[in-house]
């Protein structure tokens, strides 16, 4: 059965950076392991040769060729010399090895080399026995055409063992040094990979947590400090995420706790004794009400959450849901005036009526919170913009808060007795700000707090 090709490939980058230093080693290796052993083979070729010329320059020494017949002179290492030799006069054998037959391979190929002439060199098989034979031309005393040749043999067994041998020698060598590289490698990439791996675990706990730990000021090569930089800003916006998460989460409980609580109470109201007719009514229109009111915030801001909302389209007129919000608030008890400045025509915000509530809801709900009788509403038009001010004749904003006024879950005195978890005006902002406005803090007019909220018209 065929495995698939990715089955074979190692699953870590580790085990193929491994593989692929494996592979490259044992490439190179082959070439030269091929190329050594070739060299090999024909040094120790030529080494058999020169000894073949050596032995049958010795014995042509020996060899008489100044009178007719041919007389090889007795020497005191006779034997040695005429040990694998054949001594030629012309094409007549006049001596041969005494191992050697007469219709042997070998002193057939040396009677061939004799006959052909000149100093030749050729290799016969007989068998498993490799034999090379060398001729040597023997010339006559008066300079012209040789009067003899001795052609000497050489078993060539020792030269193949010793080739043989290098050769084993040269794969086990190679062996050895792939193995080593591998392992070299493995334990090289490892150590190399090990900041990597140190920073992964760190970045997996890091998000865990939303720590503001990061990466950066940290000396590292320029590969991790490049991959550092990118694992902060994974880090940064799964941070700010979260961050969104939490701000909208926390957003929804502030902006749907008064229509629940209404709900609630009218319940509680209604279930607390027999009611009329009338009266069941009114407590449906209440419920009613509110649910609409709380899916109207659910909307509102899951729409203005999404990445993809961009400018908040739509437009409204204002004074219908300043006079909304007016109505809403008569229960507190808190005197609210609505204003609109200069208006001879219909004031018209950029805005959907749905998203310019929930802007001046909760500066509304803050001046009713902290005012001590009345909160004025004052809507005027700017050139292209319209300006809407909410101010209360309460104690205003201590001048050391003025900077956290609009940060999330901050408060001047948490302990002041009033209720709130300090995400109203950080709404108002952010929601001001998607539709191309901006809500502030105002100059105080006659006392208390004044927030102005800034949007584009309609």
């Amino acid at each position: 059965m065929r495995l698939p090709r990715a089955a074979a490939r190692p699953a870590t980058l580790r085990g193929r950076l491994s593989l692929l230093a494996l592979v490259s080693a044992a490439s190179v290796m082959a070439v030269f392991t091929i190329a050594f052993n070739a060299f090999v083979h024909q040094h120790l070729a030529r080494q058999a040769d020169d000894q073949l010329r050596a032995r049958a320059s010795a014995i042509a020494a020996t060899v008489d060729t100044s009178g007719p017949v041919l007389r090889v002179l007795e020497t005191p290492q006779e034997d040695l010399l005429d040990a694998n030799a054949w001594i030629y006069q012309g094409t007549s054998l006049v001596e041969q090895p005494s191992s050697a037959t007469a219709g042997g391979p070998a002193t057939r190929e040396a009677a061939r080399l004799a006959s052909q002439g000149g100093a030749r060199c050729a290799t016969t098989a007989h068998g498993a026995v490799e034999v090379r034979l060398c001729a040597r031309p023997v010339p006559s005393p008066g300079g012209g055409q040789s009067a003899a040749t001795v052609v000497t043999a050489l078993d060539l067994a020792p030269y193949r063992s010793s080739g043989d041998t290098l050769l084993m020698a040269s794969l086990a060598l190679d062996a050895v040094m792939l193995i080593c590289t591998y392992a070299v490698t493995r334990l090289a990439v490892g150590r190399a990979l090990r900041p990597v791996r140190t920073m992964t675990d760190q970045a997996a706990r890091w998000s865990a947590t939303a720590s503001e730990d990061r990466f950066s000021g940290v000396p590292r090569p320029a590969e991790l400090a490049r991959l550092g930089a990118s694992l902060d800003a994974f880090l940064d916006r799964i941070r700010a995420g979260l961050r969104h998460e939490q701000q909208l989460t926390g957003e929804l409980s502030h902006e749907l706790r008064n229509p629940l609580a209404t709900i609630v109470a009218e319940l509680d109201w209604w279930q607390a004794r027999p009611r009329s007719e009338d009266e069941t009514l009114a407590a449906q229109r209440a419920i009613r009400e509110s649910a609409r009111t709380m899916q109207t915030i659910c909307d509102t801001l899951l729409a203005e959450a999404r990445e993809d909302a961009g400018r908040t389209p739509g437009s409204a007129a204002v004074l219908p849901v300043l006079d909304a919000l007016a109505a809403r608030a008569e229960k507190t008890g808190v005197l609210v005036r609505v204003l609109a400045v200069g208006e001879d025509g219909e004031l018209i915000a950029g805005v959907p009526a749905a998203v310019l509530e929930r802007i001046l809801g909760p500066l509304l709900d803050n001046a009713l919170r902290y005012a001590a009788t009345a909160v004025r509403i004052r809507a005027s038009r700017e050139p292209g913009r319209v300006r809407i001010e909410v101010g209360d004749d309460g104690p205003g904003v201590p001048d050391g808060f003025r900077a956290h006024l609009f940060q999330p879950g901050r408060r001047a005195d948490p302990g002041d007795g009033h209720d709130g978890a300090g995400l109203g005006l950080p709404l108002a902002r952010r929601l001001a700000r998607s539709a191309g406005g901006e809500a502030e803090l105002g100059e105080p007019g006659d006392g208390g707090a004044v927030f102005v909220v800034s949007l584009p018209a309609g």
